[in-house]
């Protein structure tokens, strides 16, 4: 059985990356000069702060002009759609050409599987197989 990488939706995943690529690395504020402030964001408070200000010269904010294109927004890098599925009722809602199958971390061994073979036999794209997967290939 071959798994090939088939990109969907290549043309909204450049926009994005090209949007992402021109938006500001976002630090926390004072994180470069003190080695106990992580460089995750963190929205600045103070009532003199520079940052909060937007005065040039210091990092930028977080902003909403900064996100990224509505019609790209939650794609997988593939450019399929996420989908949590927990049962086959959920499997029978999706469209295996753009939907992805992402298996809910609550499902047992017994019911994963099912779902894996149905999915594989719709022709789905499962971004989290783990082992079982692996283990039918190699039984073929």
């Amino acid at each position: 059985m071959f798994y090939f990488v088939m990109i969907i939706n290549k043309e909204l995943l450049e926009t994005r990356k090209k949007i992402s690529d021109s938006r500001p690395r976002f630090v926390r504020q004072e994180s470069w000069r003190y080695d106990r402030l992580a460089e995750n964001w963190r929205k600045p408070k103070g009532k003199d702060n520079k940052m909060r200000q937007q005065v040039s010269g210091v990092p930028r904010l977080v902003k909403v002009g900064y996100r990224g294109p509505k019609i790209s927004r939650g794609l997988h890098p593939s450019g399929f759609t996420d989908n949590l599925v927990f049962n086959m009722n959920d499997l029978l809602k999706l469209d295996s050409k753009k939907d992805a199958v992402r298996l809910a971390h609550v499902v047992g061994i017994r019911k994963r599987k099912q779902i894996i073979d149905k999915a594989t036999q719709a022709g789905f794209k499962i971004l989290n197989p783990g082992e079982l997967l692996k283990k039918d290939v190699k039984e073929e």
